[in-house]
């Protein structure tokens, strides 16, 4: 009998704003039989609520913020499914989740291609050698040429490229999805264009079948298109694409359903299973290993408002985890029972009695758990890889009714626990400074800090346009801060910090003191 973490795929998914990633992941629970009926982000009615958009920012602006966890399983293989932010100002918890999981969809929109942000989150896949499928959605409308498309990801990405499945004509003239190498098309039994409902086997593209659906000048470019595919693309090698060399790409519509069961087809007999992870000491921990291991890579406060929950996400790197197990938290060398640890599905949970390498499990605390932190059998180390990023919006805290201090600074400290902002308490002035990748954030920041803790903030701007840890064994260290007390400041570890106003302030000072790092990202190795 084969170990359980075998049968383990966890993947994300990445994409631009508006490519279609909410729509595809309710699609592929409702084919794994997680839910019922899907809806749309901007639909109307909670029922109808994108299941993986709870939070009501969310809702109200039909975007994904937060990445959400959610397992279900299939044909014996488990699914656990991370959704990550599209919105490219919430990309640090995006790199977060990515430290957490195996391989990753790239869900590209056939009419625009590759946008910025997808370029960006590639390049994060690409430094963790995680394995990329590809997903071209929206074929039912009008788009560029599968062809083309082919092109940009093989040239702009600098990635092999091997076309799994073919559209058979696109927008007006969409009759399906054609599977060259299982010989089978897929199509709608109702009018031209419509939902997939009926897989039809065939014996080639001179097959009646295909050849009485579809007009012939479409038939005649997919015929090119299939020749041509064969000829100028890789056929698919399994190890180039472990090794995050080479990308299988999809062509379908999630709205539609085309390419669903392909995808999870695909993830089923050739995505990775559960891998190594690097821990401190040059340790290598490995998913066959009889002791429990694992990391915190997300935190999110206030799941469930009535409960005042806080959920750490935790990925299992090794062992068997049982309930009710006692495990190390290493930054504390205190011991904590886990006895309600949950399985996700967006906002509904259940109990999970047991879980493998490659499962995510939420675990309850009352502040404990941060993001980095590690979770061991015994064993005295921090697993590795998690970064914080210097921010890049910083903003000084306003409080409307200052008999609300305490909720407030327990608000921003419990949102920077999820890794939402960054606190900065200055050396000088009581005012704390916070900071975000992306302005966004700040609206998110507002919203849940009236929403779930009654206070009312605002923002100030401050003369400071970046921020970079301040590194030194060196007495130096001590020099800098004194000459520059007002712009130094403390993070939530305690960690200086060093406030720049511009980019020459950052050129200048780093010349004016060479023994000092500057340093625009930080590993999460909490210590104590």
């Amino acid at each position: 009998m084969s170990a359980p973490y075998l049968t383990r795929r966890t993947f994300a998914i990445i994409s631009h704003p508006d490519a279609g990633k909410t729509t595809l992941t309710e699609k592929l629970l409702l084919s794994g039989g997680a839910i019922r009926a899907a809806g749309q982000v901007r639909a109307r009615g909670e029922r109808r609520r994108a299941r993986s958009d709870w939070m009501k920012i969310e809702q109200e602006r039909g975007i994904s913020v937060s990445s959400s966890v959610m397992t279900f399983e299939r044909n014996g293989i488990i699914y656990n499914l991370l959704d990550t932010p599209g919105h490219e100002d919430f990309s640090e918890d995006t790199y977060r989740t990515l430290t957490a999981v195996d391989a990753a969809i790239m869900v590209i929109d056939a009419a625009k291609g590759i946008e910025t942000q997808t370029r960006k989150l590639f390049e994060v896949c690409r430094l963790r050698d995680i394995p990329i499928i590809t997903f071209v959605n929206k074929i039912d409308r009008e788009g560029r040429h599968a062809l083309e498309i082919l092109d940009e990801v093989q040239e702009a990405l600098a990635l092999d490229v091997s076309p799994m499945t073919w559209p058979v004509g696109m927008g007006s003239d969409f009759f399906g999805v054609y599977d060259w190498q299982a010989k089978k098309f897929h199509t709608s039994s109702g009018e031209r264009g419509g939902p997939y409902t009926q897989t039809k086997d065939v014996t080639g593209l001179d097959d009646p079948i295909l050849t009485e659906f579809a007009f012939d000048r479409i038939m005649d470019e997919l015929e090119e298109n299939v020749e041509l595919g064969a000829e100028g693309y890789e056929a698919f090698d399994k190890d180039s694409f472990l090794e995050g060399h080479l990308t299988p790409v999809f062509f379908g519509s999630a709205l539609r359903d085309y390419g669903i069961e392909e995808l999870l087809d695909f993830i089923a007999a050739y995505a990775p299973p559960p891998h190594s992870q690097s821990a401190t000491g040059g340790r290598t921990i490995t998913p066959d290993e009889d002791k429990v291991s694992g990391f915190v890579f997300k935190v999110q406060a206030n799941m469930d408002p009535k409960h005042r929950d806080r959920i750490a996400f935790f990925r299992l790197c090794s062992g068997t985890f049982k309930r009710g197990m006692k495990l190390k938290h290493v930054r504390t060398g205190k011991q904590i029972a886990v006895t309600a640890p949950i399985l996700f599905f967006a906002e509904e949970r259940e109990i999970a009695e047991t879980a493998y390498p490659g499962d995510v499990i939420g675990v309850p605390n009352h502040g404990q758990l941060r993001v980095g932190d590690t979770l061991t059998e015994g064993e005295d180390i921090h697993v590795t890889g998690l970064p914080a990023f210097a921010p890049e919006v910083l903003r000084r805290v306003r409080l409307g009714d200052t008999m609300r201090v305490k909720q407030m600074r327990q608000g921003l400290q419990d949102l920077a626990e999820e890794g939402l902002v960054q606190i900065f308490k200055p050396d000088l002035g009581s005012n704390w400074i916070v900071g975000v990748v992306g302005g966004l954030q700040l609206d998110v920041v507002v919203d849940r800090l009236k929403a779930e803790y009654g206070t009312e903030i605002g923002f100030e701007t401050v003369p400071y346009t970046t921020a970079r840890w301040i590194e030194c064994d060196h007495p130096t260290l001590q020099k800098l801060i004194e000459a520059h007390r007002m712009s130094v400041a403390n993070d939530r570890d305690d960690k200086p910090v060093f406030l720049f106003k511009n980019a020459w302030e950052v050129s200048y000072v780093s010349e004016k003191f060479p023994d000092v790092k500057f340093r625009e990202t930080r590993e999460i190795v909490h210590t104590g």
